[in-house]
C-alpha cells in the first residue's frame, strides 16, 4: 500500500538534534546516572530559545514565561482548550481545517462551529465574513497558518484586517496553529499571530517540532500564551501529565536554534515532489484551475468531478477514497476536513512512491 495520507514527512532527523539528544543521554550511558527531570513547563533554555525565535519573527514582547513545552502538540492543545473553554462555549473554525480540532473541541466541552470557505476564492476569509459569524457565545477563533489541509497562508495584512474585527470582542480568544510555518513556498515568510497587536491579551500560538523541524516521533510540542494562561496550562499538565523528557527537549532546542537552516533544507527537499504532484493533478481530466498551495507539504485537490452520481457528497467522497485504497493508494478524505470530494495528498514522500501513487490515481479516475 502506498500512502499519501500521512501527516509526517520523509525527513531525516537533523544532525544537530541527534547530537544534542545524544549529549543529554551521555551521563546516563557512561556513568549510570538518572536522567534529569525537566520542570513541567519545559527547560528554561528551550523556553527562552522559543521566545527568542518569536522575537526574531517580529513578536517583540514575547518572553520565556509565556512559552510552555508540551508532550506533543495535541496534548498542548488539549490542555489549552481545557483551560480556555467552558461547556457550551462556541469555537469558530474556518474550514477546511485539520480534522483533529473537531474531537479536541468536543472533548473539552466546546461546540465547534465551522465557517466554510471556498476553494474558488482561494479560501479567503474576509473581515465581513468573520464579523457575521461571531456571536456572543463564541469563545475562540482558530486559524491554521499555514492551513492543513489547503496549504493556504494568510498574510500579515489579512491577519491585521481580521484582528480589527476580533478586537471588538474583548472576551474572544484567537488561536493560531503555526506548526507548518517553516514549510512555505511563498514570497514572504509566514507571519506569526504574536507579531500583531492583541489589545485584550487573548492571542495564543500552538506549534510543534514534528513538521517544520523534522522531529516526528520525538513527542515535543509548544505553545505561547499570555502569562496567566501559560501558567494555568502548565499547572494542568503538572496535575494530569508529565514534562517532556530532557533528551527530546535538547533535540528540540538544537532544532529551534537552527530552525531557518532546517526549514530551508526541507523546502529544498520538497520542491521536486511538490512540482511533480501539481503537474500530475493538472493533467487529470477536467482539472480545475487552482492556486498552488503556499505552505505545508499537502495539496488539497478537487476530485468532485470524479464522485459517483446519486450519492450524498460525504458518501460519494468516502466511496472514492475506498476505491483508491483498494487500488493501492491511501489518501485523506476531504470530508473529514469539511470538504467532501477533495483529497489531501502529501508530497513529503519518496519521488518513486509518489510517481507510482499518481499512476494509480490516474488509472482509477479514468486517464
Amino acid at each position: 500500500m502506498l500512502t499519501l495520507a500521512s501527516g509526517y514527512g520523509n525527513f531525516a532527523v537533523p544532525a544537530v538534534a541527534l547530537a544534542a539528544a545524544d549529549a543529554a543521554m551521555r551521563p546516563a550511558r557512561q556513568y549510570g546516572l538518572p536522567l534529569p527531570v525537566s520542570p513541567v513547563a519545559g527547560l528554561s533554555e528551550l523556553r527562552e530559545a522559543l521566545a527568542h525565535r518569536y522575537r526574531q519573527r517580529g513578536a517583540a514582547g514575547v518572553t520565556a514565561e509565556q512559552a510552555v513545552v508540551t508532550a506533543g502538540t495535541k496534548a498542548g492543545l488539549f490542555a489549552l482548550l481545557s483551560e480556555m473553554l467552558r461547556p457550551g462555549n462556541e469555537v469558530l473554525l474556518p474550514t477546511p481545517n485539520w480534522f483533529g480540532f473537531y474531537d479536541l473541541v468536543r472533548r473539552t466541552g466546546g461546540i465547534l462551529r465551522p465557517l466554510p470557505l471556498r476553494a474558488a476564492d482561494n479560501y479567503a476569509l474576509t473581515p465581513e465574513m468573520l464579523r457575521a459569524a461571531l456571536t456572543p457565545a463564541t469563545r475562540l477563533l482558530i486559524i491554521s497558518n499555514p492551513n492543513n489541509p489547503t496549504g493556504r497562508v494568510y498574510s500579515q495584512p489579512e491577519w491585521a484586517a481580521l484582528l480589527a474585527v476580533t478586537a471588538e470582542f474583548p472576551d474572544l480568544w484567537v488561536l493560531s496553529d503555526e506548526i507548518y510555518e517553516g514549510i512555505s513556498f511563498g514570497p514572504e515568510p509566514v507571519p506569526t499571530l504574536l507579531a500583531l497587536p492583541g489589545p485584550h491579551e487573548r492571542h495564543v500560538v500552538v506549534s510543534g517540532f514534528s513538521k517544520s523541524l523534522a522531529l516526528a516521533g520525538w513527542g515535543v510540542g509548544c505553545l505561547v500564551a499570555p502569562p496567566a494562561m501559560a501558567q494555568a496550562v502548565a499547572a494542568r499538565i503538572f496535575s494530569t501529565g508529565l514534562a517532556v523528557p530532557v533528551p527530546a527537549q535538547m533535540a528540540a532546542l538544537a532544532a529551534t536554534q537552527h530552525a531557518e537552516a532546517i526549514g530551508a533544507a526541507l523546502c529544498a527537499q520538497l520542491k521536486p515532489t511538490r512540482q511533480l504532484l501539481l503537474d500530475a493533478l493538472a493533467d487529470l481530466p477536467g482539472a480545475p484551475g487552482a492556486a498552488a498551495p503556499e505552505g505545508t507539504y499537502y495539496v488539497f485537490a478537487d476530485f468532485t468531478r470524479f464522485l459517483a452520481p446519486g450519492l450524498l457528497a460525504q458518501e460519494a467522497s468516502a466511496a472514492l477514497v475506498r476505491q483508491l485504497a483498494a487500488a493501492g493508494v491511501e489518501v485523506v478524505d476531504g470530508a473529514t476536513c469539511g470538504a467532501p470530494g477533495f483529497l489531501r495528498l502529501s508530497y513529503a514522500v519518496a519521488e518513486a512512491d509518489l510517481r507510482r501513487a499518481l499512476a494509480i490515481i490516474g488509472s482509477v479516475v479514468g486517464m
